[in-house]
């Protein structure tokens, strides 16, 4: 078989992938929906218990609250239009950066968002007053609708459908009006709109792109490769159908990481792997 015959190389949607081959973005959203049926249509304790407090400093052990603020949402027009956002503006980024990394950019920005959060809240409160509290993911979905409009600044975006605007504009409309609402007070102990949270995810956004991160490089890839590495042989054999073999099983490792990950994932030495599988390939067909 040919590496470009692969079936990993053709459309995500027959793979095994994340929750039976669904988006990370429709998964995100059916969790959010949720959580959201649960903590408030049914008008339970969830979010009160998921919600992120200014207070976190003095009371660390509710550090986990820095991620599950992010699923929850009070009322019908904060959870819709954080997912309608994130459903319209996820897609095309989640094919670029692959499952993986995309699940791995929104849960990073949601935490960072939170801490922001926290240390610009935190000094505001006195000491004989309730927590402010915040909770929803505007935190994670403005970075996703910032990594958006970086990669396609130009491309218009159909206000319900009938106003077309540049990326780029609705993009500087959401900045500006964060800072705006920064500068306006808040009441404290209240739930209300944490511009600085919405202005960190943006900001993360921002640098992701600008700095070319990549956050699966973060994670540790394993004993395997240096398994290899310290067992390898100090004589080697020419084998060419050995050789053959093992390129064929490094592309398929390959491969299958472009399908989890996106290309931007692969290292120097990966792309320099499939460029000779490539070259191999092609002289085959001479």
């Amino acid at each position: 078989m040919g590496i470009y015959d692969r079936p990993y190389l053709h459309d995500e949607e027959h793979s095994s992938g994340w929750a039976g081959g669904r988006s990370v973005v429709v998964n995100l959203i059916i969790i959010n929906v949720v959580i959201w049926v649960l903590g408030d249509v049914f008008d339970t304790p969830l979010n009160s218990w998921l919600e992120l407090k200014s207070n976190l400093f003095q009371q660390p052990w509710q550090v986990y609250q820095l991620l599950p603020y992010g699923f929850a949402h009070q009322g019908v027009f904060h959870i819709l239009f954080n997912m309608l956002f994130l459903f319209f503006f996820g897609r095309e980024l989640e094919d670029i950066y692959g499952k993986a990394e995309f699940l791995r950019i929104y849960l990073v920005s949601i935490v960072l968002a939170g801490i922001v959060w926290v240390v610009f809240t935190a000094p505001t409160q006195s000491a004989d007053e309730p927590p402010a509290r915040v909770l929803g993911a505007s935190g994670g979905v403005m970075c996703v609708v910032m990594l958006f409009v970086m990669h396609f600044p130009r491309r218009l975006i159909y206000i319900w459908g009938v106003l077309p605007v540049p990326a780029w504009a609705l993009g500087a409309f959401f900045v500006v009006g964060d800072l705006l609402g920064m500068a306006q007070a808040r009441q404290p102990g209240q739930v209300g709109v944490a511009n600085v949270a919405h202005l960190a995810g943006a900001a993360f956004g921002f640098l992701y792109f600008r700095m070319k991160w990549n956050l699966g490089r973060l994670v540790p890839s394993g004993l395997g490769d240096l398994k290899r590495t310290l067992l390898r042989p100090k004589l080697r054999i020419h084998d060419p159908d050995r050789e053959s073999r093992d390129l064929s099983r490094q592309v398929d490792a390959i491969l299958e990481k472009i399908s989890r990950e996106g290309e931007a994932s692969l290292s120097k030495k990966e792309r320099r792997t499939l460029e000779e599988a490539s070259r191999r390939y092609q002289r085959r067909k001479q």
